[in-house]
């Protein structure tokens, strides 16, 4: 049997315990939106997979001809890869890596469809009614800019969120953090 001043130190420390944490769903959509300069194409993933600046991408693909209404003969194709490799070559990249990053972020818009990514997941830890801090459960990756992240409940938290590129492509345009602004 309990002394009363056990139960009543017991009844004491319940009354007074914090309240309990909770998760709550985590929404990110967009982060897909390209430079205007680009022309639809994911220029910051494609730079960071070749670890060179996106200006230095840029520069190499303003020799490119891109063939718009038909599949690129051999011979365009062909002046295409010198183009970009006159100036990628000084920074190391070899003509496969330039192959392998190219075909990885390939992708036809007029046909509704986006480079290849992967959907980051989150969640909020909330306490007393507010967000505590914001787990990333899966990081994503394929973001070119910086998605729209919003809390279940809470319209008004402002969210602040970094991105990390990397040449790495299963994690290139990932979410590393999500903070909460005060």
């Amino acid at each position: 049997m309990m002394e009363k001043g056990m139960l009543l130190g017991w009844v004491l420390m319940v009354g007074f315990a914090s309240a309990e944490e909770t998760t709550v769903p985590v929404t990110i959509s967009e982060g897909h939106e390209t430079d205007r300069r680009d022309g639809g194409r994911p220029i910051v993933l494609i730079a960071a997979a070749l670890e060179v600046k996106p200006e230095t991408f840029r520069e190499a693909f303003s020799g490119v001809k891109p063939a718009h209404d038909h599949k690129p003969t051999n011979e365009e194709a062909q002046r295409n890869k010198e183009a970009l490799m006159k100036v990628l070559q000084p920074f190391g990249i070899t003509n496969d890596r330039l192959d392998a990053v190219s075909n990885y972020y390939r992708y036809q818009p007029q046909k509704g469809q986006l480079w290849t990514n992967v959907p980051a997941k989150a969640h909020a830890v909330v306490e007393d009614g507010k967000i505590k801090s914001i787990v990333v459960d899966e990081p994503g990756a394929g973001y070119s800019s910086t998605p729209k992240v919003t809390v279940e409940g809470m319209d008004k938290a402002q969210l602040k969120v970094t991105l990390t590129y990397d040449k790495d492509l299963k994690k290139n345009g990932s979410i590393k953090l999500i903070e909460v602004s005060q």
